[in-house]
């Protein structure tokens, strides 16, 4: 799972000061198209003060219920492939752009408002939030506790605006990110996991994040501006705040890809008119949880059993309703299958799906476990071509939808048979998908090899992923393009007819 999830609100504050005359810290900017953040030192005059410190900070916020609501469902926030990354996009346009700073970022402690003020040039619109107001509601006001958001402490204290640590469970965290820019133009882009997922099981309060000029750069006798964002006003919708979430959710069954030596998993699913459903055994109750049913492979005088469980994208609930996994080896030098292996470098098993005492048989079926593939040495990969089976030419902007992917080895033998005949998929168990923007190459999804977050899942049937539309801006036409790691090689696919365009509807 490779999502992207907008800004719900942003904006940021200000106490400038305007005409060597005021501050302007009752200025909103909240429809302005950028969000700047900048310090200036004895830039300006401020009453008898020759040396005074003007400077803004950051704010944006983004609705995780997508996220909430797939917690119910397939998204494991203790898992090691979850990563959340708050990005940033810097809009470099000639202006004067500070170098060798660092910038911070915290979750606030307090709602802000995102107002409607625009003006960047006198700041003289005038709304929440501001420099000393975070809020207003019903005509009451929610002040900052310190000017400009500063009062910072840790989760669970009163009366503050950042939180800078607090005990998510395990112990006593930093919840601050920072990140130094050497040139000045780079993009703001920081792991809040841990912030993330305190914000899901609602142990940090979902106000969104602060961000600005970090420490010292606040306060030293230098001048740094202006540091320029995108905001979720922008033009150019692709620059817009992000939050970019990456998960393996992949369901790899290898039926059709099972070799010896190497553990690999059987899934069956179950239907009732159509529709996924969990199995209703003999005294009529539902076959569910862990270790509910039992799996028997048989060869010849082979036999092995093992335990199947309702399968789970963590290792606790919730279930998937209708599925059903379990895990297992083969070694190919078993007496009772070395034959077989020896003659057609493979062998042929049964399968038999039961409950748990055995009384009760399921589903009997059969599948094929192969040796390892081994030959000479050579540097050449075999041509792969991919095609998308299901791909519609337009989508809503809401739409969450399951591609099927078919692959076919060219190089593969041709064994001539009678027609008509179905040739299966290849099945490759490390094929990755990325998004391109159609018209103007920009990849928006990269391949994510190291979470695996845009990693396929494998069935019977070929290879196959879930796709979030609300990642992508409506009104744009887009591609999809593959890769496959095999064999020491990586092939990147992209002609696979894979255009589509997402409507706003």
């Amino acid at each position: 799972m490779y999502r992207i999830l907008s800004a719900s609100k942003d904006t940021y504050v200000t106490n400038k000061i305007i005409d060597n005359s005021f501050r302007v810290t009752d200025a909103n900017v909240g429809n302005a198209a950028t969000l700047d953040i900048f310090k200036l030192y004895a830039e300006s005059v401020s009453g008898s003060n020759t040396t005074p410190i003007e400077l803004s900070r950051g704010m944006v916020k983004f609705d995780f219920s997508p996220l909430a609501t797939l917690r119910n469902t397939k998204l494991d926030i203790t898992d090691s492939s979850f990563q959340c990354l708050l990005k940033l996009s810097d809009v470099y346009g000639g202006q004067t752009t500070p170098a060798n700073f660092k910038m911070i970022v915290f979750p606030l402690a307090q709602a802000f408002d995102e107002g409607i003020g625009r003006d960047i040039i006198r700041y003289a619109d005038l709304d929440a939030a501001n420099f000393v107001t975070a809020s207003v509601s019903s005509g009451v006001i929610a002040e900052w506790n310190l000017e400009g958001a500063m009062k910072s402490g840790s989760l669970g204290d009163s009366n503050i605006d950042v939180i800078v640590s607090g005990n998510l469970g395990a112990g006593i965290i930093n919840l601050s990110r920072e990140q130094a820019f050497i040139t000045g133009k780079e993009d703001l882009e920081v792991n809040i996991t841990p912030i993330v997922s305190g914000v899901l099981t609602s142990q940090i309060p979902d106000h969104g994040f602060l961000f600005a000029l970090s420490g010292s750069y606040e306060t030293n006798s230098k001048t740094y501006f202006v540091k320029r964002f995108a905001s979720r006003e922008a033009l150019n919708v692709t620059k817009r705040p992000q939050i970019i979430v990456k998960y393996n959710d992949t369901m790899q069954d290898n039926h059709r890809n099972f070799i010896f030596n190497v553990t690999g998993s059987l899934f069956l699913n179950n239907f009732h008119r159509g529709q996924p459903a969990n199995i209703i055994d003999s005294s009529g109750n539902t076959v569910t949880g862990h270790k509910c049913m039992l799996l028997k492979v048989v060869s010849g005088n082979y036999s092995q059993s093992m335990d199947v469980s309702q399968f789970s994208y963590s290792s606790a609930e919730p279930f998937l309703t209708g599925v059903y996994s379990a895990s297992f080896g083969v070694s190919e030098y078993s007496p009772a299958l070395r034959p077989e292996i020896l003659s057609a470098a493979s062998a042929t098993f049964s399968e038999i799906w039961g409950s748990s005492d055995g009384s009760t048989g399921f589903l009997t079926s059969s599948f094929i476990i192969k040796t390892n593939e081994r030959t000479g040495y050579f540097n050449t990969p075999n041509r792969i071509l991919a095609t998308i089976t299901n791909l519609q030419s337009s989508y809503s902007k809401n739409e969450e939808i399951r591609i099927r992917v078919f692959a076919e080895d060219r190089d593969r033998p041709i064994k001539y048979k009678k027609l008509p005949i179905e040739l299966p998929s290849e099945i490759f168990s490390s094929m990755h998908y990325r998004v391109k923007d159609f018209n103007s190459g920009d990849i928006v999804i990269p391949f994510d090899t190291t979470n695996n977050s845009t990693l396929m899942s494998t069935d019977s049937q070929g290879m196959f992923f879930d796709f979030y539309l609300s990642s992508l801006t409506p009104g744009r036409a887009y591609v999809f393009e593959f890769l496959i790691r095999e064999s020491n090689f990586d092939q990147i696919l992209t002609d696979v007819a894979a255009k589509f365009i997402v409507e706003n509807r």
